[in-house]
């Protein structure tokens, strides 16, 4: 599998992951964009970014543009 097709297959089951969550507690913004330590959603946010930024970069090499 090449980097492209595994980091997008981390982010579906992240969203997979997410929204379970969503559906047995509800999300609330607090929780989304602070988590306490040790909560399901700790460093969703930022793994998800830097997965969907290097996505993008990936995007950029492949088409040979830049960002």
């Amino acid at each position: 599998m090449n980097e492209k097709q595994d980091i997008i297959r981390q982010m579906l089951e992240m969203q997979k992951k997410f929204i379970d969550y969503e559906h047995d507690n509800g999300v609330n913004p607090e929780e989304y964009f602070n988590p306490t330590d040790g909560h399901a959603l700790e460093g969703y946010r930022q793994q998800y970014q830097a997965l969907a930024n290097r996505l993008i970069e990936l995007a950029h090499e492949e088409k040979g543009s830049k960002r």
